[in-house]
């Protein structure tokens, strides 16, 4: 990994200007050439003023809904003021499905000591976190903030952490399911046993779905590689396939619409892009506006607002997005009362 450089603007008192440059103090770890990751940094030059505002930004791998997240972060940052090029800098780094490579990522932030560490999704959360207690960090896109080790409670954390959960209420999803499905019995679900949000699911889904007679058959995928055989696994045992947020699922969800299609089972989604994707259906938050809404908490903590002093927020409005003719291919038919209340109809 590239070792990137500091600008640093000093001012004297006789209105002398003197531009000075010097490297990061520690040299950081140096990803494997086939999991380095991709950097699309963008730089500028500092401010008259002084030096711009720094934020650094990892995500576990590259996916559209958290694609959407860094956008709407960076949109965010740029209405309340902060304009790259100006007055600041951002440095993304995606550690590609990688968890070592986001470990060396988080590592390399911490010793750059920007102003603020945005680290999108679990597994980047939880290495930004275990690599550094003193520089700010705003998670988004974790589910379960608490039950990944990110803060102790969903209260102010006293420490440099704060965030944005994606956590969904299961009723309104198990709800979706039946109108979806009315005789299901069984739902089947795919995901990494590694993503801790994922089996926090998993366990509430079974809990919860237990109680309506209706049961849970868990498919673990370990990588991206692994989702049609899991999926596969599920042909003949349940009504329906069930997907979170897992980055893993998401990153290969064609291939599980794939054997969806091909075995007739109808596949629901709490992640709406993969609705595009070949999902009849997802009920989920917005990850742009949950970018946005990141965005702010960076905004007020670039403004001097202590991270540990604001609460872990979570996203109230949930949507509505349908596929119609993904439902086709699964072999069933949305009702159209669904169709009529969704926000999005993907054709």
């Amino acid at each position: 990994m590239a070792k990137f450089a500091q600008t640093f603007i000093l001012s004297a008192i006789a209105s002398v200007t003197l531009a000075a440059c010097g490297g990061a103090e520690t040299k950081p770890a140096e990803p494997a050439a086939s999991s380095k990751p991709v950097a699309s940094a963008s730089g500028a030059a500092p401010a008259a003023d002084g030096a711009p505002k720094r934020v650094a930004i990892t995500a576990i791998v590259e996916h559209p809904a958290l694609d959407a997240v860094r956008k709407g972060v960076e949109e965010q940052l740029a209405a309340d003021g902060y304009k790259v090029g100006t007055n600041l800098t951002i440095d993304f780094q995606s550690a590609q499905g990688n968890t070592a490579t986001a470990g060396q990522i988080a590592k390399k932030f911490a010793g750059d000591k920007p102003d603020v560490i945005v680290a999108i999704a679990t597994p980047s959360a939880q290495s930004v976190v275990a690599a550094t207690r003193d520089v700010p960090v705003v998670f988004a896109a974790v589910t379960d903030p608490v039950a990944a080790k990110l803060v102790t409670s969903w209260e102010p954390s006293g420490t440099n952490v704060t965030g944005v959960s994606d956590e969904l209420p299961l009723e309104p999803q198990i709800d979706l399911m039946k109108k979806l499905v009315p005789n299901v019995k069984a739902v089947g679900y795919v995901y990494s046993p590694g993503e801790v949000n994922s089996t926090v699911i998993l366990e509430k889904l079974k809990t919860q779905l237990k109680t309506q007679g209706i049961e849970v058959i868990g498919a673990p995928a370990q990588r991206t590689t692994d989702i049609s055989t899991a999926a596969n696994s599920l042909a003949g045992k349940v009504q329906m396939i069930y997907t979170t947020t897992d980055n893993n699922v998401v990153s290969g969800y064609e291939s599980l619409y794939k054997v969806a299609a091909a075995n007739k089972i109808p596949l629901l989604a709490s992640d709406t892009d993969t609705v595009k994707r070949g999902a009849s259906a997802a009920l989920g938050v917005n990850y742009h506006d949950m970018g946005m809404q990141t965005g702010k908490i960076v905004t007020r903590i670039l403004k001097g607002e202590k991270p540990g002093a604001i609460a872990t927020q979570k996203m109230e409005k949930l949507d509505l997005f349908v596929n119609p003719k993904a439902a086709q291919s699964q072999g069933f038919t949305i009702p159209e009362e669904l169709v009529k209340s969704a926000k999005e109809v993907i054709q």
